[in-house]
């Protein structure tokens, strides 16, 4: 599998501060952002898989609300958070 227990532990040890901190915001960025990176990868070799296009966009909503609320919140971490995870904005 893409996402190994490793992985989730390093994103969220990189940006949620430590890796049992798994609710943060920026932590849930980041391993949105993984996600949609791996999806889109998928979406380019199987074209025609609706589905994981569906899950896709519903997962690039859920980054963008999460993103509009840490701009609410601390655009100083929003800024920084854009830049580590090269979101366009």
């Amino acid at each position: 599998m893409y996402l190994t227990k490793e992985i989730k532990t390093d994103i969220f040890k990189k940006h949620g501060g430590s890796e049992t901190n798994t609710g943060s915001t920026e932590g849930q960025i980041a391993l949105f952002t993984h996600r949609i990176n791996h999806l889109t990868t998928h979406l380019r070799r199987n074209k025609k898989d609706f589905n994981t296009e569906r899950s896709l966009v519903m997962l690039v909503g859920k980054r963008r609300s999460l993103l509009d609320y840490l701009k609410k919140k601390d655009i100083e971490k929003y800024r920084i958070l854009i830049k580590e995870l090269n979101i366009r904005k």
